[in-house]
């Protein structure tokens, strides 16, 4: 667009406002503070979406029945677990109840030769959450332990396990998580703010006054929505710096602008939309709201979620289908940019 072009001058205009908008800054400082510190938060976060990557210390397991040497043997494999041997159920709780062991476990020989493992860990607090996982560590190895052991008097021979791979607790973490969120909350600012920039134009009565520029409503709509669809892919890239800095590199960084570009003109589409039919700013963004997350959820029904695409771009693992659908997110952008200009085309402005 040339610089004298009208929509430019209301792009502008609406760009400059939006420091004004207290919720929008402060919802760009949140992620600002978000990538800027993302190899800190990182690690906090990960222990509520994986508990036992941020464990650390000994949890003390008192065991004790018939068959504790099978238990013993278990966890004296498990990293981060210590065994305590009691000669008596009793025993074993009293200590668990004096704060001797963090956690109990009895193993049981049953008639028909299983063992049974009963555990018990103290109940809700986040040193339980870290209790229950080294428990369900140590009850997998214990399972691996006997599943050897019984190998032999088997018809057949186990299926072999995968062998064990060393890799980061915090990349899934970072990729499937905190990049896709970074990445997909400026185009859902992106086409809230726009269903603002339209409503508050209709309710405070200035839509005519823009006209008198002249320019008409196409034009008008033209420049709020690319003002609000350019902001959020400058967003993108700024985070994307940002984590960079913090040791989390990105692959395909111009395909993923142009991911969060084409989501961003959708939702702003659809926020334009709602804004010149329901001319209110509260139903409009109810209605966007609730539009945009159905959309969200819906996406479920796709060969591969938006969240996936943008994870497979970022660790360079993307498929044939990661680029179609790349390809598809552009075309549906256009496809509604195109009936939304239609739609503006015929309306009455008087009538707003």
């Amino acid at each position: 667009m040339d610089s004298s072009d009208p929509r430019v001058a209301i792009a502008r205009r609406d760009l400059a406002s939006l420091s004004r908008e207290k919720t929008i800054v402060l919802a760009l400082l949140i992620q600002l503070f978000v990538a800027a510190f993302s190899s800190f938060l990182v690690v906090g976060l990960t222990s509520l979406y994986d508990p036992g990557a941020t464990a650390s210390g000994e949890v003390d397991i008192g065991i004790t029945g018939e068959a504790n040497e099978s238990l013993l043997r278990a966890i004296e494999e498990t990293e981060g677990a210590d065994a305590v041997v009691y000669r008596s159920n009793a025993t074993a709780f009293q200590g668990f109840q004096n704060g001797a062991v963090d956690a109990v476990m009895i193993a049981t020989r049953q008639p028909d030769s299983r063992i049974s493992v009963q555990a018990t860990a103290p109940e809700g607090s986040i040193r339980t959450t870290l209790i229950v996982v080294q428990l369900r560590e140590v009850l997998q190895t214990f399972e691996r332990q006997q599943r050897d052991v019984r190998s032999a008097f088997l018809n057949d021979p186990p299926v072999s396990l995968p062998a064990e791979v060393s890799a980061s607790p915090y990349f899934g973490f970072t990729y499937t998580i905190l990049l896709p969120l970074l990445l997909f909350l400026p185009p859902f600012i992106s086409g809230s703010v726009a269903v603002d920039a339209i409503t508050e134009e209709i309710e405070r009565g200035t839509l005519d006054l823009l006209r008198v520029a002249p320019v008409d409503l196409v034009d008008i709509v033209d420049g709020k929505a690319a003002a609000m669809a350019a902001l959020a892919p400058v967003q993108a890239l700024l985070w994307i710096v940002l984590l960079s800095f913090n040791g989390i590199n990105v692959s395909n960084v111009p395909l993923l602008l142009v991911t969060v570009g084409a989501m961003a003109s959708i939702v702003v589409v659809v926020g334009v939309t709602l804004g010149l039919v329901m001319g209110e700013r509260r139903s409009a963004q109810l209605l966007y709201s609730i539009g945009v997350l159905g959309l969200f959820a819906s996406a479920v029904f796709l060969p591969e979620h938006p969240a996936t695409t943008v994870a497979k771009l970022a660790v360079d693992s993307a498929t044939t289908t990661t680029y179609v659908l790349v390809v598809v997110y552009v075309a549906v952008a256009v496809g509604l940019y195109g009936l939304a200009r239609r739609y503006t085309r015929g309306l009455d402005v008087e009538s707003l």
